[in-house]
Order: C-alpha cells, then structure tokens, then sequence
C-alpha cells in the first residue's frame, strides 16, 4: 500500500463503520436530517467515489500519485467493484487518469486552467442558482436552510474539513434542485477539479471565513425562492472566486 492511500485508510473505515448502522436507529431520529444522515442509504459505489475523492481534493493523494484497485480496496475496505465504478467516475470529472495495465494517475493541477475553468463555472452556477430558486422542492429548500447554517459554523469556527464536505454537499444538492441534467453533466466536470484547488492554495490566499459566508448566502436565497437574488448570491461568490484564483496564478 503507498503511503498517500494509508495516510486516509483508518479515517475512511472509520467513517464507513458510522455510516453502515441499522436503519432501525436512523428511523428514530426526527424527521430533518443532518447533512451526514443519508450517506447510509447510498450504494456503495456513491461511499466509495466520496471516500477517494475527499482524498484527492484534499490532497491524501497527491497531485502524480499511482494509485492501484488493490490497495485502495485494502485501505478503504470497500469491495473492488465499488473502487473500480469510483474510479472511473472520478476519470470522468478530470481528477484522475487510468491507464490501462499500469494504475491509476491521480491528475496534476494546471493552475492556469483554472481561468479558463472559471469561465465556465461562472454561467454554469448563475444559471443552477436561479433554477435551484425556480423549482427546488420543499424538501430541498430545508435542506439548503441547513447547509447555510452549516456554513455559518465553519465560517465562525474557520473549520476547513467542514467547509469542504458542507460544500460538495451544496454542489450535489443544487444539481438535484436546479432539474436540468445538462447543467448538472456540465457542473460534475469541474466541481472537484475547483474544490482540490481552492484546498491546495486556500491557507496562503483565501479568506475560509468570507467565502463560507458567500456559500450561506447563496443557498439562503435558493432556499428562499428568490431567482434574482441567487443568480445575484452565485455572482458574487464568482467574483471572490475568481479574485482568490488570479492571486495564486501569472498572468
């Protein structure tokens, strides 16, 4: 096993153990869930594909790493089945590459692309933010309440793991809640590709607290119904995007 794949092995079964309870015990609890309490519903593929892509966005597994099948099942106990679908979702979204016969490359990083990717990222969530305000079910609009409050906390508490998870659980959301699968298609390429990014340069040129506020206020005026006010929320958290982007970029 390569030390980047140990490095998150124990924190994964860990988390795995947490996530596979008896649905008995889950069925207790109130009706509104936390942002953690239908991970154990997932397939384990979906646990899986979470479990090695926190790793990389993160950097337990670096940007060059070889990664194998193998060693990933050893390290996060899942089955080679749910590694192998994994990875090649993660291959789809640009964050690794499989080479056939030989492993699995994790992707470098291009900092100048990130430019090019906020072109994209920039239209791509005004356009989520006002369908998600649109057409986001009650159910969804609850969900985006508590993920604001979630960021408030990381904000107060400048609480980067949080900040990261209470993220790529935004992203999905407003993919589901905007109810346009081409959006969504398009936002899966660069959504982890952005966030391992933000993570690499945030300690040196971002301000966490600031942008985990900007993420409150976008999902509060998606909850809220407001399509204005969301493609309005999602603008200005682009523009401190982009800001923080040029910071770590020559141009």
């Amino acid at each position: 096993m390569r030390r980047g794949e140990r490095q998150f092995s124990a924190a994964t079964a860990a988390r795995r153990r947490q996530t596979t309870r008896p649905v008995a015990k889950a069925a207790k609890r109130p009706a509104k869930r936390s942002i953690d309490e239908g991970v154990a519903a997932e397939p384990l593929t979906e646990q899986a594909f979470r479990a090695i892509e926190e790793a990389i966005v993160t950097l337990k597994l670096k940007p060059g790493a070889v990664l194998s099948e193998q060693a990933l099942s050893a390290s996060t106990g899942f089955g080679r089945t749910p590694i192998r679908e994994a990875l090649q979702r993660l291959a789809r979204q640009g964050l690794v590459t499989i080479l056939p016969r030989k492993g699995i490359l994790v992707a470098d990083l291009n900092p100048r692309n990130q430019l090019l990717l906020m072109e994209v990222r920039r239209e791509i969530e005004r356009l989520l933010s006002r369908a998600g305000a649109e057409r986001a079910t009650p159910e969804q609009r609850t969900e985006l309440e508590g993920i604001a409050r979630g960021m408030d906390a990381a904000a107060a508490s400048n609480d980067d793991i949080s900040f990261m998870r209470l993220d790529r659980e935004m992203n999905a959301l407003m993919l589901d809640a905007a109810h346009n699968e081409y959006a969504a298609r398009s936002a899966k390429l660069f959504q982890g590709l952005a966030r391992r990014y933000w993570y690499m340069h945030y300690r040196v040129a971002a301000d966490l607290p600031l942008c985990a506020r900007l993420h409150a206020a976008q999902a509060r005026a998606i909850a809220k119904g407001n399509p204005a006010a969301a493609a309005a929320a999602s603008d200005k958290l682009m523009d401190y995007v982009e800001t923080f982007t040029r910071t770590t970029v020559s141009v």
